[in-house]
């Protein structure tokens, strides 16, 4: 086949993202990814809804929308309108990194309308720069974005964790061998149903496991659907139902850091799937995704949601079935909008033990770690200083882990960027990958002691004794007719002959 034969067919081959499983294995496998981020998206709603002194059924509502809101965005990234949606297997879902700011801006008075005006002001200045982003691209060599896939999975451990006990500090039974206990049983049912020979079972063994997990929780006593009943089945989300947006100036700059941190993780999350679903990612898919997260999060104030993020523990679960669908999450996306119009059903996710969440946890979360190793195990460490980079980028992003008060008294606007253990790592791995990789003027001719040794070498006058057809088999050096070649020491009479012309020398390895 020709080379341009060659690149039509490679510009023609499926892409493995656009692989459609069919309706059934779509909504089991869109619900695994609904249920894996669920508790995340409706922490912050609860946390906001907590800061702002709203009733009960006024947090509700924020919940309701903030899924709702979630469902709208993950169709609009994986399926994708021109210009706005990357097209990758992606749930998305209000952001975290931007808790602290809201709860700040909170704090001055201006209340729920001083939030969603931020988020608005700040998100439309973010759609604007996103074409700045999406050239950066040539900037996420597997060496960053190995470094940031391994964060992401390490940042997200504490999660599983804090699930595995309980997730309610408050509650008597929290760290409970108990709570851990039901944990450590979901992640052996997950171990014992990947380990099954049917594929289907192993691919869905995050969801049979977490169900699992909830009716041996029931018998035990650990969960409590009660409530489930209670409130209204069917309800459409209000539009502006909090009050008009508000803008104010300190209240939009400070949440344009937000954004900012938003797209630096976002764009990690793109390149992060793009890699482990092992398809391509250029300039142009990456401000696509970028854009329809601006955009998302710009309309998700109308309905009382706020910024809009992709899901790094969804990544992991990409990672860990092996299902690259972009439909799959499509079909995620509509159940969390069917979850924003029926209360109800958000109602009975939300009484899945947190426990039970916490043993799937463990595995997606490592997985996603284990991928990050995997591509940093791509990168080239002989005589150079991506040794460093790579142990400079992890520890950036671990410290706002193992300490998080650790930027407490640094700046407000410093501390959001650096809180994040992911863009943490994200912004120093592109800093020291560009000073030491790109910029190399005043770079050292001898690494320093942090730099990875060289690899093997060979003599001149080694090769200079190897014919024309040498090669190696098994370890043994053999001549083009099949012969072993005997090796010498080098105090052996023979090693000090003279070597004879010969013809130009080849060594060829099976």
């Amino acid at each position: 086949m020709t080379r341009p034969a060659q690149a039509r067919a490679a510009a023609t081959a499926p892409r493995p993202e656009d692989e459609n499983l069919g309706l059934g294995a779509n909504l089991a496998y869109g619900f695994q990814h609904v249920l894996t981020m669920y508790g995340g998206i409706i922490a912050v709603p609860l946390i906001i809804g907590e800061a702002a002194g709203l009733p009960a059924n006024e947090t509700g509502l924020l919940i309701t929308a903030c899924l709702f809101m979630g469902g709208l965005a993950t169709l609009l990234q994986t399926l994708g309108v021109p210009f706005f949606g990357c097209r990758l297997p992606l749930v998305q879902g209000v952001s975290f990194s931007g808790v602290a700011t809201m709860i700040a801006i909170l704090g001055t008075g201006g209340g729920l309308p001083a939030v969603f005006g931020a988020v608005i002001a700040a998100s439309f200045i973010g759609l604007l720069i996103t074409p700045i982003f999406s050239r950066v691209i040539r900037f996420f060599p597997p060496l960053v974005t190995g470094c940031v896939i391994t964060t992401i999975g390490l940042t997200l451990m504490p999660v599983a964790a804090f699930w595995a006990m309980g997730g309610n500090p408050q509650a008597p039974d929290f760290g409970s061998v108990g709570n851990i206990s039901l944990a450590a049983l979901t992640l052996l049912i997950v171990l014992l149903l990947s380990k099954l020979g049917s594929a289907t079972i192993s691919r869905l063994s995050i969801l049979l496991a977490i169900i699992i997990g909830t009716v041996i929780a029931v018998a035990m006593g650990h969960a409590d659907f009660s409530a489930v009943s209670e409130g209204e089945v069917f309800a459409l989300p209000s539009l502006f139902h909090f009050g008009m947006p508000t803008f104010q100036t300190a209240a939009i700059i400070s949440m344009f850091i937000v954004i900012i941190v938003t797209l630096v993780e976002t764009s990690a999350d793109i390149l992060a799937v793009g890699d482990i679903i092992e398809t391509k990612v250029d300039a142009r898919r990456l401000g696509d995704g970028l854009r329809a997260d601006m955009l998302s999060s710009l309309l998700a104030p109308v309905f009382g949601s706020f910024t809009q993020s992709a899901f790094a523990q969804n990544v992991g679960l990409v990672a860990v079935t092996g299902v690259k669908s972009r439909y799959v999450v499509a079909f995620g996306g509509l159940i969390l909008i069917a979850l924003g119009l029926l209360p109800i059903m958000g109602r009975l996710v939300a009484a899945v033990p947190p426990a039970v969440l916490g043993g799937a946890g463990m595995v997606l979360f490592g997985t996603v770690a284990a991928s990050g190793i995997r591509t940093l195990a791509k990168v080239n460490y002989d005589n150079n200083m991506n040794l460093i980079i790579v142990a400079t980028s992890i520890g950036a992003g671990m410290i706002p882990i193992v300490a998080p008060k650790f930027y407490e008294h640094f700046p407000v606007w410093f501390a959001t960027i650096f809180h994040s253990g992911i863009s943490s790592a994200a912004l120093v791995a592109i800093v020291l990958n560009l000073l030491f990789n790109h910029f190399t003027l005043g770079n050292s001719e001898h690494p320093s002691v942090f730099a990875a040794g060289g690899g093997r070498y060979l003599r001149v006058s080694d090769l200079a004794k190897l014919n024309e057809g040498d090669h190696v088999i098994n370890g043994k050096v053999m001549d083009k007719d099949g012969k072993e070649i005997p090796v010498i020491d080098d105090d052996h009479p023979l090693a000090h002959e003279p070597v004879l012309p010969h013809a130009k020398p080849s060594l060829s390895s099976t």
